[in-house]
């Protein structure tokens, strides 16, 4: 590693990767976990269910859970509405 490369990695620079979001292709910081991804989509706090390649994360995992280049995300928010009246 030249001294250079050296440096920049003590600064904490961040580089930027690849990653498929529901069908489209985004970039991201590589550091990036589910919960960083969904606050910035302004989808925290959602009821929603996140799916990486094909497996679904559990909510307690979405802080740890560091996505990686070419993951595909998948990302569905549940929608309530509309009542059950079950009178006949």
């Amino acid at each position: 590693m030249s001294q250079s490369n050296k440096n920049t990695a003590f600064l904490g620079k961040t580089h930027i990767m690849n990653i498929v979001l529901n069908g489209q292709d985004k970039q991201i910081d590589d550091d990036t976990n589910i919960e960083q991804l969904l606050t910035s989509l302004d989808l925290n706090n959602k009821r929603l269910a996140v799916e990486i390649n094909q497996e679904i994360i559990p909510r307690s995992d979405f802080a740890t859970f560091t996505l990686s280049e070419s993951d595909k995300v998948e990302i569905v928010q549940a929608i309530g509405g509309g009542s059950c009246d079950h009178k006949n």
